[in-house]
């Protein structure tokens, strides 16, 4: 494997519900009609592009999705500040590993660039990783592959085939499959469970990133792998 692209809330930051806390602030602050079915509904679009969760939120309302995510991204920049987040066990120690293997590790997020950059720095992981990028720096947020393609790109995968992809929702498999990923594994520790991602399209499921971390270091040769199903 030359790439690994790994999402970040749910899968190497624990967040602890501070991210469905913030949606919901930001969309009673806007003064939006607030969906009854709201955790279902959010549960359903974790992963993608936060602009498009709150329009998806707000049933398709784009001016009042605007100024919710506009809200969100000043509430969940305070509370990462005030110790909202944490690594996830293991995840600091995954990222290292594969490094040390040889595979270049992208972070990526449905966060804006500002948030990100606050997670970044709140974390300490400025060295961490050698790319890390947010919905805003492509043109599409997952489900698309913008986000998997542009990380390949940028850390020259010699192939898509070569590239491990690894997250915590559907929104993270379908957008590796997308992009072709080699490894697509859907990790256990965030928004969707085994009942979710086991119908996903997916080569792998793991409880954490440090087991996704060991099947990319142990992967076979991408001619030996089976692609992603479902």
């Amino acid at each position: 494997m030359d790439v690994a692209v790994i999402d970040m809330a749910g899968t190497t930051v624990r967040e602890d519900g501070l991210v469905e806390a913030s949606f919901r602030a930001a969309i009673e602050r806007v003064g939006a009609p607030f969906p009854h079915d709201f955790h279902a509904r959010f549960t359903a679009v974790r992963g993608a592009a936060k602009i498009d969760m709150f329009t998806a939120l707000l049933d398709g309302d784009a001016a009042l999705a605007a100024g919710a995510e506009c809200v969100f991204g000043d509430v969940l920049a305070d509370a990462i500040r005030a110790g909202g987040v944490s690594a996830m066990p293991g995840a600091v120690d995954a990222i290292t590993r594969l490094r040390a293997a040889g595979v270049a590790v992208a972070l990526v997020t449905g966060f804006a660039g500002p948030i990100r950059d606050v997670l970044v720095e709140t974390l300490g992981w400025s060295s961490l990783a050698d790319l890390v990028l947010s919905s805003s720096d492509v043109r599409r947020g997952r489900p698309a592959p913008d986000l998997v393609l542009t990380a390949a790109l940028e850390l020259g995968a010699g192939s898509m085939a070569r590239v491990a992809v690894a997250g915590d929702t559907v929104n993270d498999l379908v957008a590796g499959t997308r992009a072709g990923a080699g490894i697509v594994a859907g990790v256990l520790t965030g928004a969707h469970g085994i009942a979710e991602l086991g119908i996903a399209p997916h080569t792998h499921i793991v409880p954490t990133v440090a087991e996704f971390a060991t099947v990319v270091t142990t992967s076979s040769s991408s001619s030996d792998r089976p692609g992603p199903r479902g």
